[in-house]
């Protein structure tokens, strides 16, 4: 059984691969599971448009785009391989709000099925909240100055507000058109699906059970209620259900704990390499590129991908040093978080070879003019192995490679994507390793060959956490939004050292000598005058006791009188 099949009922032009079927009959793959599809006539577990609109536009030469063809096939059989979009089914009954004006509301009762819904209506000044998702929908509503708890499982409301734009169920007549919403209630009873479009690594989280709030943004940018969080634990609550997918989570999470279900890091990596070569021009569904008419000219293949926002620096610039080229972003919208990563890859593209990294076209025109100047960029391709690696070494280790052994000068970072440096005052430092114990990227760490703090900025996400946990005054410090362009980045820094202090009693090293020596200060004039106690303060925690309960037998055997007994 073939997995890939190409409909067309005006035929090619030119042949294809055997792995692929090649039919203007319906009748000839109807009876076929196929795992990629170019066309929404012959089921396929995924819809390939970039096929058409690549053989359409391309300008390669015969021999390519069969060639070129093929490796669409193969990214996107890639892209069902590696996904962790589980499908998901929610039971949806007939109970349907209408929140509108009483005109409004004849208007939806001449247009629907008699009887087809349980319809429930209210009119919007009395909507107080709306909670739960899809299908177990709660709304809260004022009759007659008394709380009215109503449940259902949609909503439709005329120019809805604010407080219906957050949750799954609640569709709006005059963003479309009744009938459309008509008819996606009546498919959303018959059948609701949706997918899991995040996933998440709670280990790696700049938020998750920490002592204080330093993270959170994921929450942040959400347009929905699908990721809330809960600051008295510290705990992140995700809805896949109220999920748009659009992934503008992802592209501002900074340790990488959220990724993307559908075309993950992994995937996205692994499908960047067929791109050698290549100009890749990524395009996100919602462009729907089916009728578009554009020159594509040579070695430009189209890239396409679910959601718009979820693409950060990371992912980036793994596309554009896989290809060795210019990358394309053809999106009428930009997340916050990837529209700082463009302007970081850029600043740092421009650097080093005098041109953009990623051009952005966000409706016809600028593409056509986007298209006629992306280029391929000469010794800009570099690949490494990806696999089980963390978001912030991927862009460190790609990053080091552009920077090589010249310094670049500095980038800054921005409002929703940080990079920094931690700084330590080394005299106040007394190598407790709390910053150690409080970064979960590994950016701090200890070296026990020389005793000595370290810092490694290049995977640094400058959550501050380090910072909120130092005990020490005036010791640690950072210094946000900044990527410094030059080796010395990429390498372990030495912040603080010192020497191991021996226990006076056993010679045992035991602690640092900065630490002994603070709490001796601390704890010498509470101890004055008590010369065994001050003692201890040098000891080991095995001779600490030993020396305090030999003190006490001397003492005790000195006072003893006859007739005493132990």
């Amino acid at each position: 059984m073939k997995e890939f099949v190409y409909f067309s009922d005006r035929g090619l032009d030119f042949p294809l691969s055997e792995n692929i079927l090649v039919t203007s009959t319906l009748s000839t793959a109807s009876n076929n599971n196929f795992i990629v599809s170019n066309s929404k006539n012959v089921y396929g577990e995924i819809i390939a448009d970039e096929i058409d609109f690549y053989i359409s536009n391309s300008k390669d030469t015969i021999a390519n785009k069969i060639k070129n063809v093929e490796k669409l096939y193969e990214i996107n059989s890639i892209r069902f391989d590696m996904a962790q979009d589980i499908k998901y089914t929610q039971k949806i009954s007939t109970d349907v709000l209408l929140v509108s004006t009483k005109e409004q509301k004849e208007e939806f009762l001449k247009s629907m099925i008699p009887n087809e819904f349980n319809l429930l209506h209210v009119t919007p000044d009395v909507v107080k909240s709306i909670s739960g998702h899809i299908g177990n929908l709660t709304v809260i509503a004022n009759d007659n100055f008394k709380d009215a708890t109503l449940h259902v499982s949609q909503i439709v409301w005329y120019d809805q507000e604010e407080i219906a734009t957050k949750q799954s169920g609640t569709f709006d007549p005059t963003e479309s058109s009744l009938d459309d919403v008509l008819a996606t209630l009546r498919t959303n009873i018959s059948n609701y699906e949706y997918k899991k479009a995040i996933v998440y690594n709670q280990n790696i989280c700049q938020y998750h059970g920490r002592r204080d709030v330093t993270c959170g943004k994921c929450a942040e940018v959400c347009p929905t209620v699908a990721i809330q969080r809960d600051d008295s634990v510290k705990h992140l609550q995700f809805s896949q259900i109220d999920c748009h997918g659009c992934g503008g989570c992802i592209s501002v999470c900074p340790s990488g704990a959220l990724d993307y279900a559908s075309l993950n890091r992994e995937s996205i990596y692994d499908i960047s390499r067929l791109f050698s070569g290549h100009i890749p021009l990524v395009i996100p569904q919602k462009m729907n590129i089916k009728n578009l008419d554009v020159e594509l000219k040579e070695n430009v293949l189209p890239f396409a991908i679910e959601g718009e926002k979820f693409l950060h620096e990371g992912t980036l610039l793994t596309i554009a040093q896989e290809s060795g080229s210019q990358v394309i972003f053809y999106s009428d919208f930009l997340s916050k978080g990837t529209k700082d990563a463009i302007r970081i890859l850029n600043d740092i593209y421009q650097k080093k070879h005098n041109l953009d990294a990623i051009i952005v076209a966000m409706d016809k025109d600028e593409l056509v003019d986007a298209l006629n100047k992306v280029s391929l960029v000469k010794n800009s391709r570099h690949t490494i192995n990806e696999l089980n690696t963390k978001k912030r070494e991927i862009f460190a280790t790609r990053l080091k490679n552009i920077v090589g052994e010249y310094d670049l000068g500095e980038v800054q970072t921005g409002e929703h994507i940080h990079y920094a440096k931690v700084n330590v005052n080394e005299e106040n430092c007394t190598l407790c390793l709390s910053c150690v114990g409080a970064c979960n990227v590994d950016a701090l760490v200890a070296n026990i060959d020389d005793n000595s703090l370290r810092i490694n900025p290049s995977i640094c996400t400058a959550c501050g956490f380090c910072e909120v946990s130092c005990p020490e005054k005036d010791c640690l410090t950072i210094e946000q939004d900044v990527i410094k362009l030059n080796p010395i980045w990429f390498k372990e820094q030495i912040l603080a050292k010192d020497t191991l202090f021996p226990c006076i009693e056993c010679g045992k090293e035991f602690a640092t000598t900065k630490a002994i020596e603070k709490i001796a200060s601390i704890m010498s004039p509470i101890f004055a005058g008590d010369s065994i106690k001050e003692r201890t303060l040098y000891c080991c925690e095995s001779c600490k006791p030993k020396v305090m309960m030999t003190s006490y037998m001397q003492n005790k055997n000195q006072y003893k009188t006859p007739g005493d007994t132990l």
